[in-house]
């Protein structure tokens, strides 16, 4: 009896996932739990990154099949609104019933630097081509440099889907470390000086401004880059929502309920596609590597057009302003405005850097066009 208990114990240790799983789902359920750790307690970036992480947990459980995305499980039907492109379109609705582009319409010129910021997609993209990397891989990798997780789900579904869970976990992990990663690059291309400006207040801008500029975006867009429009028109719409005062229960459903659920379904679902066996090998990581150059030469594209900006109007704009010309709204601009007043303490720059920070949005949706366009 005791000899037939004790065989049944040693089978059931036999079967379980701690003997028979791999040694590289162990290290991505490690690297699921940093995610949780960052999200949580560092609370870096903790509305996509928590469901992300906790997607590429259950992806790298072994044994369980709970992540099975090509299976007609509970993942698999999350993952059809990756695989449609539903989400991403109706992630930039909710954001843009959320911003407000008073500030970029106060100073257009703000879109200058969100384009500049735009610089680190296209750099990447030539050098991840000449790495070896597929032209569309390398579109994929370099979307990364926008700062926007929505926008590089979207692309990279469309042009590398077997690469998305390592880009969305490096577009996201960026995002989420844009306090980390942007403070020494804008020291480092600014001078103490450059970083005290204090800059005029913004003017006012009227509603009829605020209801014509979506309006006048999606047309415009659309024209010129089709592919650009999914992304440009629904941020657009969720905008129109919240400045027209006259649907204000879907402009809040927009900017909660709505974003809410989409984010959910979103992060786990990506996260699930991150198994050991996809995700740890050298091109995956290259990935990873590339997209931190992406980001970091497009904050540093950005400053350097402020620079630029300070020159010519003789220090008028404060050059950190540029670095939240990458798409990670409002965190970008917080840390223009964090910066700045470690310089100057009576500095407010914030207003001021979500002109560029706004205009970042619409650049990496229209980057992305650009990439699809050439690409697909």
């Amino acid at each position: 009896m005791f000899w037939q208990f004790t065989n049944t114990i040693a089978d059931l240790v036999n079967a379980s996932g701690f003997v028979r799983g791999q040694w590289t789902q162990y290290l991505m359920i490690i690297v699921a739990c940093l995610l949780i750790y960052l999200a949580v307690v560092k609370k870096y970036e903790p509305l996509l990154l928590l469901p992300i992480a906790f997607g590429v947990l259950l992806a790298n459980l072994p044994f369980a099949n709970l992540s099975s995305y090509d299976e007609k499980g509970l993942i698999y039907y999350l993952y059809q609104g990756v695989k449609l492109g539903i989400y991403p379109p109706l992630i930039f609705l909710g954001i843009g019933a959320m911003t407000d582009f008073g500030p970029l319409i106060a100073n257009p010129k703000s879109l200058l630097l969100g384009a500049a910021a735009q610089l680190g997609i296209f750099t990447t993209f030539i050098g991840a081509v000449l790495l070896g990397y597929t032209p569309k891989e390398a579109g994929a990798i370099g979307i990364i440099g926008g700062a926007d997780g929505p926008t590089a789900i979207f692309v990279t579904n469309n042009l590398a889907p077997h690469l998305l869970g390592s880009i969305a976990i490096a577009a996201y992990s960026y995002m989420a470390l844009v306090p980390i990663i942007q403070p020494p690059i804008m020291k480092l291309l600014t001078t103490k000086k450059e970083r005290q400006v204090v800059m005029e207040q913004l003017r006012p801008v009227s509603k009829l401004e605020k209801v014509i500029f979506p309006i006048f975006v999606t047309i415009l867009v659309s024209f010129f880059l089709p592919d650009a429009a999914p992304l440009v028109s629904m941020l657009m719409l969720g905008n129109l929502f919240r400045e027209s005062g006259v649907v204000e229960r879907i402009s809040k459903t927009a900017q909660n309920e709505m974003i809410n659920i989409i984010t959910i379904f979103l992060g786990v679902s990506v996260g699930a596609t991150a198994k050991a066996e996809n995700f740890l090998t050298p091109r995956t990581l290259g990935i990873i590597v590339l997209g931190l150059f992406a980001f970091s030469l497009g904050t540093a594209g950005g400053v350097l057009l402020g620079k630029v900006m300070y020159w010519l109007t003789g220090g008028k704009v404060n050059p950190l302003i540029g670095s939240a010309g990458v798409s990670a709204v409002p965190m970008a601009a917080r840390v223009s405005q964090k910066v700045g007043q470690e310089a100057n303490p009576g500095n407010f720059l914030l207003m001021h850097a979500m002109g560029p920070n706004v205009a970042g949005v619409i650049g990496s949706a229209v980057a992305a066009g650009i990439l699809l366009s050439m690409l697909k």
